[in-house]
Order: structure tokens, then sequence, then C-alpha cells
């Protein structure tokens, strides 16, 4: 279990590819406003009850899953400035890339583009087999960031903040 083995590699700090809040009105959450207004664009988070009714959103369900076991050990990201104990929050990895380019990135070259910014931060991408691992590696850069302070939020207490880094740090 995913939950296990982050408590078992002593995890301070987890982020997660998947919304951490449902939609309170059953559209686009602030969170993914507030991106598309910086011009990154996300699939807009629906309700619960909209999300149980398409296959599409399974893997919506799947992360409000893990985040529900998660924050049994990691509390999700308040709003607060300073990280200062365990801690999950919602990551999306095509806002880290534009945030760590400090530009748009295209989307359609995404496999490029991350391996690449992941190598200017000195991560090896060897053995990173597929994107989906590789946008692992981004959440876990992510997550990096956001322990040393070096984030921008996304959102709102009440539907979710997305974090990604101000910067690269090492």
């Amino acid at each position: 279990m995913v939950v296990d083995w982050c408590l078992q590699v002593g995890a301070h700090v987890i982020g997660i590819d998947a919304p951490c809040r449902w939609s309170s009105t059953g559209r686009a959450r602030n969170a993914e406003r507030d991106l598309a207004h910086a011009r990154i664009f996300a699939f807009a988070t629906p309700s619960r009850e909209r999300a149980e009714g398409h296959a599409f959103y399974r893997w919506m369900l799947n992360g409000a899953q893990l985040f529900n076991l998660i924050e049994q050990h990691y509390p999700l990201f308040d709003g607060s400035i300073k990280v200062s104990g365990p801690v999950c929050f919602e990551t999306f990895p095509q806002a880290a890339a534009c945030a760590l380019a400090g530009e748009i990135v295209s989307a359609k070259q995404k496999g490029t583009v991350r391996r690449k910014l992941l190598h200017q931060a000195g991560i090896d991408t060897a053995e990173l087999s597929n994107i989906d691992v590789v946008d692992a590696a981004l959440c876990a850069l992510t997550a990096h960031n956001v322990q040393m302070g070096s984030f921008k939020s996304y959102g709102d207490a009440k539907e979710g903040f997305i974090l990604v880094p101000s910067v690269i740090v090492v």
C-alpha cells in the first residue's frame, strides 16, 4: 500500500497528481480557474456525485481514495505559507512543468520537456520508463520544493489547493 511505503521511507511531504477535493458547484474549482488565468489548462473536477456516474472520472475517484488514506498520516495542505509538519497536497505535472520552465510549455511534447526539466534539477531520468513515472518524479520534485518553502499555490481551502514549484530547488 502506498501509505505504508510513504511511512516506511520516512516521507515528510507528499504530492499527488489527482484532485484533493471535489467541486462544490459541479464546475471547475478555484484552483483550476486560477491555473486557467495563468494559461495552464486542467480537467475541471466535478462533484463527487457526477464523478461516480462517469467512467472517465475513475482516476479522480482513485485519487480521492488515496487522499483519504494518506490524510490519516499526512494532513492536507491548508493554505499555510510555511509547511511545518507532515503534509500531503495536490499537484499537476503540466502546471509544475510550466512553473519550472518559467513559461507555458507544450503538453504535446510533455515527455521530452518534463525529462529535460527533471534533468536540469539534477534528476537522472534514464530509469523513468514512461510518462506516468516521469510525472511521479515531477510530483516528488514539487514535494521537495514544498518542503523547502519554494512553491506557489492555486485555489482555496474549501475546494483544495494545487501546488507547484516556484523555482528549482536542489
